[in-house]
């Protein structure tokens, strides 16, 4: 009778967004309410990491609306909470599954710089964003939807030398190794208004590439927050 009761609620809820601990405690203890081929996907993800869930259901966590990051519009909260655990040290990066996991928000992101608003130049860039601290951008890329920062699929590239993890030039925006990733523009002066042109990846000071091409590329959206504990 339960089984029955609970089949049209079954698919609403999040497995993957539990813990291996919720799992043991919360969800083993009614396997057999669960159709066998469910339960076995489920049981493989938690005692695998590698294997990832390829049911198109599989549902995200619930993207909520609140206060300290409902300025972002290139990308969701998944994305927001998964940078956050970065930051805390809360994710495995082997688990192919992680960006399956509960969202974890226990900062602020501020806005500091948005391309259709304050422009694409190098000036308002150095203008909105020099010398403030503990930034994250996100950046869309015009003609293919890359966002470089996506969560699924995502690719995480560590700095091998610290000294080279950030470049500053007054030609460039946000630049990290150069070019592992670079903003900039070329020409021979820099104005207000000027459009960056000059946009590249190539993986030269950080671990892996982050894009399969080294093309340059141009932006159609970018933005630029500080990220600050609530």
């Amino acid at each position: 009778m339960i089984e029955n009761t609970l089949q049209n609620c079954l698919p609403l809820i999040r497995f993957y967004s539990l813990s291996s601990k919720e799992f043991l405690h919360k969800v083993r203890s009614y396997r057999k309410l669960f159709k066998q081929q469910l339960y076995e996907k489920l049981l493989n993800s938690y005692m695998d990491p590698d294997i990832e869930p390829n049911d198109d259901s599989v549902l995200l966590p619930r993207n909520i609306i609140i206060d300290e990051v409902n300025d972002i519009t290139i990308v969701n909260l998944n994305i927001i909470s998964i940078i956050s655990r970065w930051i805390d040290n809360k994710v495995d990066f082997n688990n192919k599954c992680s960006y399956l996991g509960e969202l974890h928000l226990p900062y602020k992101f501020e806005l500091l710089l948005r391309g259709n608003r304050d422009g694409f130049d190098p000036n308002k860039f150095h203008e909105l964003c020099d010398n403030k601290s503990n930034t994250v951008t996100f950046i869309k890329i015009k003609g293919t939807g890359e966002i470089l920062d996506e969560i699924k699929d995502s690719i995480v590239s560590h700095i091998k030398n610290m000294d080279k993890a950030l470049y500053y030039s007054n030609y460039y925006g946000p630049s990290f190794g150069d070019p592992d990733l670079k903003l900039s523009y070329s020409g021979w002066s820099v104005s207000d208004g000027i459009s960056f042109n000059y946009n590249i990846c190539r993986q030269t000071h950080y671990e892996r590439k982050i894009r399969d091409t080294e093309d340059k590329f141009f932006i159609e959206y970018y933005e630029i927050f500080q990220i600050n504990k609530n």
